[in-house]
């Protein structure tokens, strides 16, 4: 039961440290981390037994799957992938929110006898037309990161690509956001600009988050 007890503490102490310096999505972090513990476990518990000492074993396990800070640089670029296709996902997933925010400013605005209306349709063109351009950019992300890096290596600065795409994406539904607030309170039709409002900013908000965490990962080593 000692035995047992220190393989495991061992065991957890490695997994840890690993834990604690790699970034990425929660699944897909977890799931590595699983892999390598699973791994780890399997391969102590092969040589133990063989008839091997348990330290001698650890040992010997740790010597063929690398050191923590030996792993952390691949493991760090498979999450940052990770990281940089579920922020392209999100992109991709938002942008035709801000796009149907444009629509209802638009189709709102055109029995409006003032001017803000048509300040927020021209605005919301440019802002759908980033979104246009973001999605496309999320698109190809998704597609290098997906089947075409079966044939061809991921560029090295796609994930900060990716990231950077989406803070211009969540810039524009932020700018949304503000644009069809003011809307709202002069139009006849406040609660259709109020709801797209709404809508624009539960976008930015997924996006922000999403583009922060990509830089994050982009910026940590990796090879």
């Amino acid at each position: 039961m000692n035995a047992i007890s220190r393989q495991a503490d061992s065991i957890e102490d490695y997994v840890a440290a690993l834990t604690a310096a790699l970034q990425g999505p929660a699944r897909a972090k977890a799931r590595l981390i699983e892999e390598i513990r699973d791994g780890l476990a399997d391969t102590v518990a092969a040589y133990t037994r063989d008839g091997m000492a348990h330290q001698r074993a650890v040992h010997q396990a740790v010597g063929e799957f690398g050191t923590p800070d030996e792993l952390v640089p691949s493991c760090q670029r498979e999450l940052t992938i990770a990281q940089a296709r579920h922020t392209a996902r999100t992109v991709a997933l938002a942008a035709p929110f801000l796009i149907a925010c444009w629509y209802l400013a638009r189709t709102t605005g055109h029995d409006q006898p003032w001017q803000l209306p048509r300040m927020v349709q021209l605005l919301a063109v440019h802002l759908a037309g980033v979104a246009g351009v973001a999605a496309l950019l999320a698109a190809a992300a998704l597609a290098a990161t997906g089947t075409l890096a079966r044939r061809l290596p991921i560029p090295h600065q796609l994930p900060l690509a990716v990231a950077w795409t989406g803070t211009a994406a969540g810039v524009a539904m932020a700018v949304a956001t503000l644009a069809l607030a003011t809307a709202s309170v002069l139009a006849t039709n406040w609660p259709l600009l109020a709801s797209a409002g709404a809508l624009a900013a539960a976008s930015h908000a997924v996006v922000a988050a999403s583009a922060r965490a990509c830089r994050q990962c982009a910026r940590l080593p990796a090879t």
